[in-house]
C-alpha cells in the first residue's frame, strides 16, 4: 500500500487508544504569529509539563538561525521509517503536508509524559486536535490568539526581513488564518487564551491544562474576541 493510503487509512490499535484517554494531554493550536511557541516553550519550563516530541519526514530547518535537532524539535525519520511505523500502528495520529511530508505522533512519545506524571503538551493544527478529539474527549484544547487583528498584523511582520516579503506571504497568511479560525469556532471544545502579556498567558494556559478542561467565564470572553479577529479578516484583504 502506498503512503498516501496509508496514511488516509491509518487508525490507532485500542493500546494507543487506551493510552491517550488515560493520559492528560493539552493541545496548543494557534493562527501563525499568535505566540503559541513561546507559550509551548515557557510552559516546558515547569515541572508539571512534558514535551511530546513529533516525528516528520521533513529535513531539519533553520529557526532564528538555529539548525534544529533531531529529538528536540521533531524526530527527524524517512518515509521508509515512516511507512514502517505506520504500518506498526505506532502513531497516535499521523497526516501528510504538501503530499511528500509526513507529520506524526507516536504512542511512546505520549508515554514518556504518563510515565513522568506530567501533562503531555505539543503544538498541533485544528485538524490534528480533532483526531485526538476522537480518540478522547478529555484532551485540552487552545487555542492562542493576538490581542487584536491590527497587533497580529504588526507581529506577523516582524518575521520577514522586508515589507514587501511580508506583503507577498499576507494572502497566505490571511487565509490560513480564516480557515484555522472558522475550524476552531465551529466546535465548543476550544479554550481561546489572548496573549496580550506573555506572563499572564503562560499563567492562563497553565491554568487551563491544569483544570481537566473545566471551562470558565474567561473562555466565553477569549471566543469572543476570536470572533472579532476573524470578523477583520474577512472584512480587510
Amino acid at each position: 500500500m502506498d503512503l498516501e493510503k496509508l496514511v488516509n487509512n491509518y487508525e490507532p490499535n485500542e493500546a494507543t487508544v487506551s493510552l491517550v484517554r488515560s493520559s492528560r494531554i493539552a493541545l496548543l493550536v494557534g493562527i501563525a504569529g499568535a505566540g503559541k511557541d513561546t507559550i509551548k516553550h515557557e510552559l516546558l519550563k515547569s515541572t508539571d509539563f512534558a514535551d511530546i516530541v513529533s516525528h516528520t519526514t521533513r529535513q531539519p530547518r533553520m529557526n532564528n538561525g538555529i539548525l534544529e535537532q533531531d529529538g528536540r524539535e521533531y524526530n527527524f525519520i524517512s518515509l521508509d521509517e515512516a511507512r514502517y511505523l505506520m504500518q506498526e500502528k505506532a502513531f497516535v495520529e499521523v497526516k501528510s503536508v504538501h503530499g511528500d511530508t509526513l507529520y506524526g505522533t507516536t504512542a511512546a512519545a505520549i508515554k514518556v509524559g504518563q510515565d513522568a506524571g506530567k501533562i503531555s503538551i505539543t503544538d498541533i493544527d485544528v485538524q490534528g486536535v480533532a483526531e485526538y478529539k476522537q480518540l478522547s474527549q478529555r484532551i485540552v484544547a487552545l487555542f492562542i490568539l493576538p490581542p487584536s487583528y491590527e497587533t497580529w498584523r504588526e507581529r506577523l511582520a516582524k518575521r520577514y526581513t522586508t515589507a514587501e516579503a511580508f506583503e507577498a506571504e499576507w494572502p497566505k497568511r490571511r487565509s490560513s488564518a480564516i480557515k484555522e479560525l472558522e475550524s476552531a469556532l465551529r466546535v465548543p471544545y476550544y479554550h481561546f487564551v489572548i496573549n496580550d502579556d506573555l506572563q499572564r498567558s503562560v499563567a492562563s494556559a497553565s491554568e487551563i491544562a491544569h483544570a481537566s478542561d473545566h471551562f470558565r467565564r474567561e473562555d466565553d470572553e477569549a471566543r469572543l474576541v476570536a470572533r472579532d479577529i476573524l470578523e477583520e479578516l474577512k472584512a480587510r484583504p
